[in-house]
């Protein structure tokens, strides 16, 4: 992959240089700008056009999931990678976040290799969660799929993708919707790891989400739980 290009936002000028400096010490990885607020943060994506945003939700002028929305909303910001870098980490706040339009949920206590790879997976088009945001959002999906009415059943659509799953896929599809890793699915159903991955993948791709909080969102709603 080509450099990736980081917009850092934080009101606090140490926490955005020490971020700096972390990002900055891997290769592949440019920072090309600063932000103290929110409000700012959306000029300086229009000006400079960033892969990715590394964003905070409490800031003054514009909060984080105010100035998402805004980048959400505008044809000029709407496709760059967000990844939410925050000390809060309460169910409201990845919740909002991510409804916002947030890629990615990330504390700040991740290590530098996690911060990385989170910056690189939500440059290549994909989501990054940690422990804590998967648990909520999973957690969130499963109870609101028990709570839906007749009227949010699955459309004829979404059972058509889920009929298109093989067995396998199935079976690891449910696990996925359960919170599960890769690494705990591969334990309980006796394959790989690798081989997991291969059928998160597929399922993804049937299902025609982009990633593994998707993935959870279509499969609870055409069906696929741990009681099929």
């Amino acid at each position: 992959m080509s450099v990736v290009r980081v917009l850092v936002v934080d009101d606090q000028v140490m926490i955005r240089s020490g971020i700096r400096a972390l990002l900055e010490t891997g290769s592949g990885v440019e920072v090309v700008g600063e932000a103290a607020d929110g409000h700012r943060a959306v000029d300086m994506a229009r000006a400079l056009a960033p892969d990715v945003i590394l964003m905070d939700l409490r800031m003054p002028v514009l909060d984080g999931v105010g100035a998402i929305g805004r980048l959400r909303a505008d044809a000029a910001t709407a496709d760059i990678g967000i990844l939410v870098l925050t000390t809060f980490d309460t169910d409201q706040d990845i919740l909002a976040a991510l409804r916002a339009g947030a890629n990615g949920f990330l504390g700040k206590s991740a290590d530098h290799e996690e911060l990385l790879q989170a910056v690189e997976r939500v440059a290549a088009g994909g989501s990054s969660l940690s422990a804590v945001a998967t648990d909520t959002v999973v957690g969130h999906l499963t109870r609101t799929a028990h709570r839906e009415r007749p009227r949010d059943a699955a459309s004829p659509e979404d059972l058509r993708k889920a009929g298109s799953l093989t067995s396998r896929e199935r079976e690891v599809t449910v696990l996925v919707t359960r919170g599960l890793t890769n690494d705990a699915i591969a334990e309980r159903l006796f394959i790989s790891p690798l081989t997991v991955k291969t059928h998160v993948n597929r399922a993804m791709s049937k299902m025609h989400v982009r990633d593994r909080a998707q993935l959870v969102v279509a499969a609870l709603r055409a069906g696929l739980r741990d009681d099929d």
